[in-house]
């Protein structure tokens, strides 16, 4: 409780501090001051105010990972990431700037895609058809066998019971 209390209080001087460098900036007396510059939000990754209501698509559990990854990335001085597509997370670049060592000075840039969830039996949102969760499932089986059964759709994937239909006609699962 106090945490969220201080937090509250840390977000009502930011937003005071704002309204203040603002108003000054718009008296003419802009001498030094820089202009706030609105906070940005690309899928939901950003602070912005949060309504009561999301307007936003639902996200898959992929798109939540990657968010948090990016949101998590510390590269330092020697590597910037870029979007093309500003909301398209699953693509982006990576520039490494070289710092010190035998390739001092050079950067080397990469492209990152993140590709979709390719398996009969796990559609596009993470959810798996697994049998003994479904119409096999006895009272006897505990998360072990879940867990086994998980195990054994990546040694044996069923293209006779999928779940993400894409993948059904793929020759390389029969």
């Amino acid at each position: 409780m106090i945490r969220l209390k201080a937090k509250q209080a840390e977000k009502e001087a930011e937003e005071k501090k704002a309204a203040e460098e603002a108003a000054a900036f718009n008296a003419g007396d802009n001498a030094g001051v820089s202009v706030p510059k609105p906070k940005t939000k690309i899928l939901g990754v950003g602070r912005g105010k949060r309504s009561g209501i999301s307007k936003e698509k639902r996200r898959t559990p992929g798109e939540i990972r990657i968010q948090k990854d990016i949101a998590e990335l510390d590269g330092g001085k020697a590597a910037t990431v870029t979007f093309p597509e500003v909301n398209d997370l699953t693509v982006f670049n990576v520039k490494i700037a070289v710092d010190t060592g035998l390739w001092k000075g050079a950067s080397f840039a990469f492209s990152f895609k993140i590709p979709p969830i390719y398996h009969p039996n796990i559609d596009l949102d993470g959810n798996v058809c697994l049998n003994i969760l479904r119409e096999d499932w006895k009272p006897v089986l505990d998360i072990n066998s879940v867990i086994y059964g998980l195990i054994y759709l990546f040694y044996e994937p069923n293209p006779d019971d999928p779940l993400n239909k894409a993948c059904q006609s793929d020759s390389q699962f029969k």
